[in-house]
């Protein structure tokens, strides 16, 4: 069984490229501008898809052109949309800003009528959830649906994946839910008070978290690959090196995808972590977050370079 179901957001990227991010009050020119799909939990579907999942979104859409922008995007990755739209609210927006000379990103994230997705929403899709081999979701959709969401999946005998961002405190009892807890190094220090600089630190905030109840942890460094922590393993996985870096935006939610497509379709967790940093390493080589994601025969052919 195969299949990966995302809950989360989308929104519409609207990317800014320039030499530095303008200060209170100050008007600079920028370089070029970029519209494309974004959200963390549609570009993780868009990666866990496009790696050879079958994956199913759940979120909520308004009627507006984002909105038909989310759809032909999820057509064209071969993810199965399970979606309400609505008439009283927008679909999610996002602003990007990124540093024209390393690709860094500031982002601002307005969900839109996505933020309103609730625990009744996920009850409704609860025979989904439930027979899912791999779970994922994060916290751009409000907390309480999130949490509804994870305990319908344990319940389920999913794999549940919890991709702590954006970084917010987390309810008493969600990550005794989580098979796998995926932050980034600034995600790991917000949860753990453990700042991350480091392979040590990070083998500190990942065992941290799992004293806090994950089954086990994977931190994702960047240019640094990624860390798995748990069932006795200690274990750094290296980035690929797929080519100069263009941007980093989707870069997390790219690794996300991949593991939950490895997950899904039997690989260890290690291996899955590989596949996963794999999936990242060529993203970032492209501009744009959801158009970034790579195809399953792009990452066999880096594997198996490496």
């Amino acid at each position: 069984m195969s299949k990966v179901v995302i809950l989360g957001v989308f929104v519409a990227d609207t990317a800014y490229r320039a030499a530095r991010a303008p200060r209170m009050g100050e008007t600079i020119m920028g370089e070029s501008f970029a519209l494309g799909p974004g959200g963390k939990g549609s570009n993780q579907a868009v990666a866990s898809a496009k790696a050879g999942a079958e994956t199913h979104f759940i979120t909520r859409l308004g009627r507006d052109t984002f909105a038909d922008m989310a759809l032909k995007t999820w057509a064209d990755a071969g993810v199965t949309p399970v979606i309400t739209q609505h008439e009283d609210g927008y679909t999610g927006a996002a602003y990007i800003f990124v540093e024209a000379a390393t690709g860094n990103n500031a982002i601002i994230v307005c969900p839109g009528v996505a933020g309103s997705i609730c625990p009744a929403d996920i009850d409704a899709r609860a025979d989904l959830i439930g027979n899912a081999a791999v779970f994922v979701t994060q916290l751009e959709q409000p907390m309480d649906a999130a949490m509804r969401a994870l305990q319908i999946a344990r319940e389920g005998g999913a794999t549940t994946i919890l991709n702590p961002a954006p970084a917010a405190t987390l309810p008493d009892g969600m990550l005794a839910l989580c098979d796998y807890v995926t932050p980034n190094e600034t995600e790991a220090e917000a949860l753990t008070g453990i700042a991350v600089t480091g392979l040590e630190d990070a083998t500190r905030a990942a065992a941290r978290l799992t004293e806090m109840g994950a089954r086990a942890v994977v931190i994702t460094l960047g240019e640094n690959g990624a860390l798995y922590y748990g069932a006795g393993q200690n274990v750094h996985v290296p980035a690929f090196n797929a080519g100069p870096v263009a941007e980093t935006t989707g870069a997390g939610d790219a690794f996300n995808g991949g593991f939950a497509a490895a997950l899904a379709t039997g690989m260890e967790p290690v291996d899955a972590v590989r596949f996963g940093c794999a999936t990242a390493s060529i993203s970032v080589t492209r501009p744009g977050t959801a158009p970034s994601m790579p195809s399953l025969s792009e990452i066999k052919a880096l594997l198996a370079r490496n």
